[in-house]
């Protein structure tokens, strides 16, 4: 079959579409038909070596998979030909893909293959920051920071869907204005100047209820600084390069918390709640929650999808479809 194979660890440079060997059936797990690769950051570092986990070449990357079921072990509760899509694997840059038992959930019927696979990482990870980390109301005031990305995307959809009375969005590239106000957002802000001030006038001083965090950075103390009382800011990732740290008598004098969301190893540490906090987005996607357009690319064109995402090119969500 047909992959993308990481050669060697030099970025999208170093990847090849070549043939490799066909998968062989396993009984702990599901081969997939893939249908549709998720581009995601954690790829691109990969492919340089940079990543938390370190491969050696040769290994395909690809950490999100969307497609049917080519076999299934028995009792697993999958049948051939079901529409599937997969997370938290390795090797979804290919045809097929093997997928621990586990790590598979069924496809939204209201979205095709490209569409699911834009839910799997981003959307869960904000359905489980807003819904249990945050414990967020109807009502509540959402900021999201890096809102032009695709977590920040997916925050500013989620947050939406789930009854948020305002949502604020600052984002790095003014260019992408108009795409972020057209997911959702009530008022869009640049990362340069004074935001933090921008948003206490737009609050009324009173600040946000939640802030989405992706980036880290110098932007963490302005964020700390807009919460309201009671207010809660997520650490979901380091996107600007460094990690901040914050003077805890800050949070106890303003009765503000700092939250941290690592969506896949909750579910590493709580066996059953993937399918728990699925379903509860499968319920938003009922209900009219759909992620915008995808940017497609052939499989075989890997390299250029991830130079892109690389280059900062990206709006939303990168997939590959063989």
């Amino acid at each position: 079959m047909k992959a993308c194979v990481v050669q060697r660890l030099s970025g999208p440079a170093g990847i090849a579409y070549t043939d490799i060997d066909d998968l062989a059936e396993d009984p702990g797990h599901v081969i997939v038909d893939v249908r549709a690769a998720g581009v995601c950051f954690p790829d691109l570092l990969l492919s340089k070596g940079e990543y938390q986990l370190k491969l050696p070449p040769p290994f395909v990357p690809g950490m999100e998979a969307a497609g049917v079921v080519h076999s299934a072990p028995a009792g697993s509760g999958f049948k051939v030909g079901e529409r599937v899509s997969a997370f938290g694997i390795l090797g979804a840059y290919a045809e097929q893909v093997a997928v621990p038992v586990p790590n598979v959930m069924r496809s939204p019927a209201e979205l095709d293959d490209a569409e699911a696979v834009s839910l799997l990482v981003n959307y869960n990870t904000m359905y489980f920051a807003l819904a249990r980390r945050a414990a967020m109301r109807p009502g509540d005031t959402v900021l999201v920071l890096g809102a032009a990305g695709g977590v920040g995307t997916a925050a500013i959809q989620v947050a939406r869907a789930m009854g948020a009375k305002k949502v604020l969005a600052v984002l790095h590239r003014t260019a992408a204005t108009d795409y972020v106000s057209s997911l959702g957002a009530d008022l869009v802000l640049p990362l340069s100047g004074d935001w933090a001030d921008e948003v206490r006038k737009y609050t009324g001083g009173r600040g946000v209820d939640i802030v989405v965090d992706p980036i880290g950075g110098p932007a963490f103390d302005d964020a700390v600084r807009v919460l309201a009382i009671d207010g809660k800011l997520l650490v979901i990732g380091f996107a600007a390069g460094s990690i901040p740290t914050v003077k805890v008598n800050r949070l106890l004098l303003r009765n503000v918390s700092v939250v941290g969301v690592a969506w896949g190893e909750y579910l590493n540490k709580v066996p059953g709640s993937a399918a728990l906090f699925s379903w509860g987005l499968g319920q938003l996607v009922y209900l009219g929650l759909k992620p915008p357009p995808p940017q497609r690319y052939p499989l075989s064109e890997a390299q250029a999808a991830l130079q892109c995402l690389a280059d900062g090119g990206v709006l939303g969500k990168l997939v590959l479809e063989p």
